[in-house]
Parts: structure tokens; C-alpha cells; sequence
């Protein structure tokens, strides 16, 4: 199989996933839905409780010693903050979602006429949070990453597979109740594991076991921010976090390199 099958499946699997969630949402009470949310909010944070627990590899306190992890993922997590609530990361998402709502609203009223009537508000708003949320929940997590490299690295990709699995099974649930913003994730998916795919085939191996685990369980606490927007208990800018994804890994080399 050729570099990039892994994320050509994983797009497949959500628009898939995204239609049936569509068809079947609109039969379903808004309680029903609002469930359906709920329980992949929690099943989220059964994932990003399982991809923390690598705070704890021996590899990793073997290069930073043993009290460094967590002051290594605090310090990732803060400046990629900084870092990203300086750049606009989460506001620029929301606004992309934004523009592509209304370009796709547009072009369906080209095509209906004037029977097109939408609660533009409501309906913007929808598309906007679909479209972010799931772009933040399908290329957060350890498995995005670690996958890509390792289709870019020729290593197979059994990884983004089961990841597709899982993938197309949230859209179904996010788009019973957010509609089809969650079918425009596919771009961020395309964006975000392409380039992951190509860096891996371009650079090799280019993360160690301890930056890895660095990389996995920051991305695990971000999964806990998508977790917490899920359940509606607060709106964490996960988006802001991003950067922190390549600071931890970065900052394990730079501490490893100063012992």
C-alpha cells in the first residue's frame, strides 16, 4: 500500500460516518442526541485517560529524570497556550468554519432558489462547532500523529485504520446532533495528517521513545479539553493548545541534551 492510504480511509470514514449521522439525526429527539454527545464525550475521556498514562514511561525518565515529565507537559502546554492565543489558532478555525458555512450556503440557495430558508444564526453556529470540534477531536489525538508517521515512514498504516474505525463511528454520533460541519473536518484531517505523512517520509525517524511519550501524553490532555467541550462543562480553546504538541517533544530533547 502506498504513503497516505491511512488518511485517504480516515476522510472516507467520516464523510461516510457524517451522511449517516445526517440521516438518521433529524429522526432523533434533541435529548437523544444530546446523549448520543455526552457518551462520546466520556468515551474521549477513556482515550485521553489511556494516552496519559505514558507520564509515567520509563524511557522518558530515563532521558529528563524522573520529576521532569510533568513540568515538561506544564511547560508545553503553557507556552503552546501563549503561543497559539497569540497566533489566533482557535479563533482562525472558527472563522474558517465560518466562511465555509457560508460559501456552502450559498452555492445550496444558487441551486434552490428561493426556497432556501435557514435560521442563519442557529444553523451557522452549528456548522461552526461541528465543523471545529471534530476537527480537534479526529487530528488531536496520539494516534493522528503516530499513525502518520508511521504510514510516511512505509511502516504500514494499522494505526490510522483503527483510527478510521473510530473516526466513523464519532462523526455518525456529531453529526446527529451538529450536522454537516462535521463533514468539512476532512479538510483539517487532509491538512493535518497529509503533512504528518510527508514529514515522516521525508525526515524518517526523527522522534525518540521519550519524545514520543512526551508528544502522547500532551495530546491526552488535550483530549481531556475536547472531552470537556463535548459534555458542555466548559469550552476549553483546544485550538490554542496545538502548538504544545511539538513543544513537548522539543522541550524532552532540549532538557535530555542539558543533563
Amino acid at each position: 500500500m502506498f504513503p497516505g492510504i491511512g488518511t485517504a480511509v480516515n476522510m472516507a470514514s467520516v464523510l461516510l460516518g457524517t451522511a449517516i449521522g445526517v440521516l438518521v439525526g433529524h429522526r432523533l429527539r434533541e435529548r437523544t442526541r444530546d446523549v448520543v454527545t455526552d457518551a462520546l464525550g466520556l468515551v474521549t475521556l477513556l482515550i485521553a485517560a489511556s494516552a496519559t498514562t505514558s507520564i509515567g514511561d520509563a524511557a522518558w525518565a530515563r532521558a529528563v529524570g524522573d520529576s521532569a515529565p510533568t513540568l515538561i507537559v506544564l511547560g508545553a502546554l503553557v507556552l503552546g497556550g501563549i503561543l497559539g492565543s497569540v497566533l489566533g489558532i482557535e479563533a482562525r478555525l472558527e472563522a474558517f468554519g465560518g466562511w465555509l458555512q457560508t460559501r456552502l450556503r450559498q452555492r445550496a440557495r444558487r441551486r434552490q432558489g428561493s426556497s432556501a430558508r435557514l435560521d442563519e444564526g442557529t444553523d451557522r453556529q452549528r456548522f461552526i462547532e461541528g465543523f471545529v470540534t471534530s476537527s480537534l477531536v479526529f487530528c488531536v489525538g496520539p494516534l493522528t500523529v503516530l499513525g502518520s508517521i508511521s504510514d510516511g515512514l512505509g511502516k504500514g498504516a494499522d494505526q490510522l485504520f483503527l483510527k478510521s474505525a473510530l473516526d466513523g463511528f464519532a462523526a455518525i454520533a456529531f453529526a446527529a446532533s451538529l450536522g454537516w460541519g462535521v463533514a468539512a473536518s476532512v479538510l483539517s484531517l487532509l491538512v493535518v495528517q497529509g503533512s504528518l505523512t510527508v514529514l515522516g517520509a521525508a525526515l524518517g525517524d526523527i522522534l525518540s521513545a521519550a519524545e514520543l511519550a512526551a508528544l502522547t501524553t500532551t495530546g491526552g490532555l488535550m483530549l481531556v479539553g475536547v472531552a470537556l467541550r463535548l459534555l458542555r462543562i466548559r469550552q476549553v480553546p483546544v485550538g490554542d493548545l496545538l502548538p504544545g504538541l511539538f513543544l513537548a517533544p522539543a522541550l524532552t530533547a532540549l532538557v535530555s541534551a542539558l543533563r
